[in-house]
């Protein structure tokens, strides 16, 4: 059966019980879900290789976003990683990925397209040495011209990183910064956790205290841009006004992880990763792990599918590890158990599912059927130890269950 690219995302986002008001939002966020989101993974794949606990049987399957820690999770070295995204260009991109790292000659050619992004160079490099090797689908996407009439792949020669939802509402980010005179870049010449604080303090906490900036951000459309659709946007304000927990987690990020050691906060406040030799990257791009990724690629197969869907097809008991992103956030409770009566199926023993929230708690008591909840261990201590130094930082909670 053809699968409707925007159909697609579409039924996993429209909350069928809605108001009339709130299934216009919800429609509004999947038009902008339809084209690139993610250019770069926002949740940290050394928190999630360490609760996930992967063994050298381990079959994983997670959602694919920028396939950043897809990639990353090779490391651990599992027998078979499947990425699954809705999303037809964060598929493409993983394909892109995965034909660089079989195709390309070196670890500094690889570096330089996907880790720098913007070397004029990389339109011949693909044209020569990954567009022959990649799938006819990936291909026709790169191919295509957006919307102001470039070919896509030309995103490599100009920035990827400043490409796709994010990478504008962070490039706006950097707009409103400059309007109130604040200089992002002093955080990343910030030498200590002490130095970062005090920029925080006296350059971005007082802009959360703007009328105009508390007034946008108590709108759920303003955040469209975070990839947080309007069904969780009320979940991660919760009895706050939105200005207030977007403090918190940005202070998270700007304080509490050394600048040399958070290519999160690069991308945040840098609009790119840091170009020296030592740089903060993803497991994936780090020179250290270049021949990992081309002896352990063809373990990982990145598949355009509804994640449910796809879990639901697997057989009894043939998985180890479910890497759910916040996906559950979009979910109403009939969702919530068809989700889980299927992962507990296709789960083996000791099976693991990682998910983060945007609200601190884990929603799943009191919303999951206690019949399939009661299966799963819940690992409290070792939740709140990954949330505390997950340093991607905009989450409430990252969370652990273990098959009981």
């Amino acid at each position: 059966m053809t699968v409707q690219p925007k159909r697609i995302i579409e039924d996993a986002v429209v909350r069928k019980d809605a108001s009339v008001g709130d299934k216009l939002l919800d429609k509004a966020f999947a038009l902008a879900f339809n084209g690139l989101v993610y250019a770069q993974i926002w949740e940290d794949p050394v928190v999630d290789m360490e609760g996930l606990a992967i063994q050298p049987d381990s079959r994983l399957m997670c959602i694919a976003s920028g396939s950043c820690n897809a990639l990353s999770y090779l490391t651990a070295d599992p027998a078979q990683v499947t990425a699954v995204d809705l999303n037809r260009a964060h598929v493409a991109l993983g394909q892109l990925k995965i034909t660089a790292i079989k195709h390309l000659p070196s670890y500094e050619r690889f570096q330089r397209f996907f880790g720098h992004a913007d070397h004029a160079e990389n339109k011949a490099v693909y044209k020569e040495m990954i567009a022959p090797h990649l799938d006819a689908e990936s291909r026709k996407y790169w191919e295509k011209r957006d919307i102001k009439g470039r070919r896509r792949i030309s995103y490599f020669t100009k920035g990827l990183y400043k490409r796709g939802l994010l990478g504008n509402f962070i490039g706006l980010a950097h707009l409103f910064a400059k309007l109130y005179k604040i200089d992002l870049s002093k955080l990343l010449k910030a030498e200590t956790l002490e130095e970062q604080r005090e920029v925080f303090e006296k350059e971005l906490a007082p802009v959360f205290d703007k009328k105009f900036i508390r007034w946008l951000t108590d709108q759920p459309a303003s955040l469209f841009g975070l990839g947080i659709p309007p069904a969780q946007f009320a979940e991660l304000a919760g009895d706050e006004r939105m200005a207030e927990v977007l403090r918190r987690r940005l202070e998270k990020l700007a304080c509490d992880f050394e600048i040399k050691d958070n290519y999160f906060a690069w991308q945040a406040f840098g609009r790119g990763y840091d170009r020296k030799e030592d740089a903060p990257l993803p497991p994936y791009l780090q020179r250290q792990n270049w021949e990992i990724m081309r002896e352990r690629i063809e373990r990982l197969d990145v598949v355009r599918a509804n994640m449910v869907h796809w879990i639901g097809e697997r057989e009894e008991a043939s998985l180890d590890r479910f890497v759910l992103l916040d996906a559950q956030d979009w979910m109403n409770n009939a969702q919530l158990d068809e989700l889980w009566t299927r992962i507990t199926r296709a789960a083996r023993p000791g099976a693991r599912v990682l998910f983060r929230t945007a609200a601190e708690p884990s929603l799943l008591p009191g919303r999951l059927d206690d019949a399939i909840l009661s299966k799963w261990r819940y690992l409290e201590e070792t939740s709140a130890d990954l949330t505390a130094r997950d340093r991607s930082s905009i989450y409430g909670g990252v969370h652990l269950y273990e098959l009981a």
